[in-house]
């Protein structure tokens, strides 16, 4: 039986390319830090799991970077913020269960990814909801395909979890842990907090 996958979805870790919205509040640098370090732990720490496989599901498709234990990428392909995420999760074979996550949510362990794929066995989608309206987290079980769950989004808002469920309305969907993401200042600055 094929594992699960995860998809670790990423830009290529550049300067003043990434964490715009934090750039704002502590510089290309820091906000660059920020995302290479989160996103190298995040890899670090789930790449080599007994219970998944791990991919990074990139953008630009042809970036070259040293990811962790040469962790495999999957091109993002084009469009907005749900063309990307359905890329990644078409990715998996014919009931496969696919989950993708940003590398922006430093709170991520490893039994919220394991409860989110045993969501997957008895639900066609499951979400792991970000304290901003959003989410961390998505995954299909790969048994229906759901082609269009990410149509008319209002992404980077805090409706884009009540507009994506509503493109769900007809199917079972389970949900994860709510975590924060960073995006700006005051979540950087939740995280950060000892």
């Amino acid at each position: 039986m094929t594992r699960p996958l995860l998809l670790v979805m990423t830009k290529l870790p550049q300067v003043g390319a990434v964490k715009r919205r934090l750039t704002k509040d502590i510089g290309a640098l820091g906000a660059w830090r920020f995302y290479r370090n989160n996103l190298t732990e995040l890899l670090r720490r789930f790449g080599r799991s007994p219970f998944w496989s791990t991919k990074v599901l990139l953008t630009p498709a042809r970036a070259r970077y040293r990811w962790p234990k040469q962790t495999p990428t999957i091109a993002q392909g084009h469009g907005d913020l749900g063309e990307r995420m359905l890329t990644g999760l078409r990715a998996g074979a014919r009931g496969q269960p696919v989950i993708v996550i940003g590398c922006d949510i430093p709170g991520i362990e490893t039994e919220h990814l394991r409860s989110a794929f045993a969501a997957l066995r008895a639900n066609d989608a499951v979400f792991g909801p970000a304290m901003d309206g959003g989410y961390w987290l998505v995954g299909l079980s790969g048994r229906r395909r759901l082609w269009r769950p990410f149509t008319h989004v209002r992404w980077s808002t805090a409706q884009a979890l009540v507009d994506t469920l509503a493109n769900l309305r007809n199917r079972k969907v389970g949900r994860a842990a709510t975590l924060q993401d960073v995006d700006d200042l005051k979540s950087f600055l939740a995280t950060s907090a000892p």
